[in-house]
């Protein structure tokens, strides 16, 4: 029986999104990940080199991913924050991977910086023909946009969590993304 590397890829990455997302890079286990993915744990070795290396595949498939589910459009920046809390409420866990990489891996990746760079670029042509308030430095607009997206995910205990062991309803996270992207608009109306 022949076997398919793509999909053996595909398992391990997904397997190992779940494994990072919950322990971390330090705390995450190549075994579990092997047996989660049901591939042999040496093709992890094979594939991608070593655990940190897997960890930077997960990581640029969840960038990848992102651009794709939620395209940057500057004209529209309230639109794309509310986009990108919608996506955080899809897969809860991508902010829980996010926070690891932080933490473990502070600063950011080659892929990451390029990412940021087209977004920039694109936020200062909007400063510059007058549609975004130029009072902000390009970089600090996109990364309040982020942080307002990602606030009501990342805020521990914080007033919009909501009661102890309370899930959000449908009109508490329609709220929470109403006051995204009515802060974004502020932030960024001429």
């Amino acid at each position: 029986m022949a076997r398919d590397s793509n999909a053996t890829k595909a398992r391990l990455l997904d397997a190992a999104f779940s494994e990072f997302a919950t322990y971390g890079i330090a705390g995450a286990r190549v075994d579990r990940i092997a047996e989660a993915a049901q591939a042999n744990k040496r093709l992890i070795y094979v594939y991608y080199g070593n655990k940190e290396q897997l960890f930077d595949a997960v990581l640029q498939r969840a960038l990848e991913t992102g651009s794709e589910s939620v395209p940057f459009d500057a004209d529209d920046l309230p639109g794309y924050a509310g986009a990108v809390f919608d996506h955080l409420v899809e897969r809860p866990e991508l902010m829980r991977l996010v926070l690891w990489k932080q933490l473990e891996r502070p600063g950011s990746t080659g892929a990451e910086a390029a990412s940021y760079e087209g977004k920039i670029a694109a936020v200062r042509q909007a400063q510059e023909a007058g549609r975004i308030d130029a009072g902000i430095a390009p970089a600090d607009v996109l990364t309040l946009v982020i942080a307002l997206s990602q606030a009501w995910f990342g805020a521990v205990g914080g007033p919009a969590a909501g009661a102890a062991g309370t899930a959000w309803t449908a009109d508490r996270l329609a709220a929470h993304r109403a006051a995204v992207t009515e802060s974004v608009r502020r932030l960024t109306a001429r």
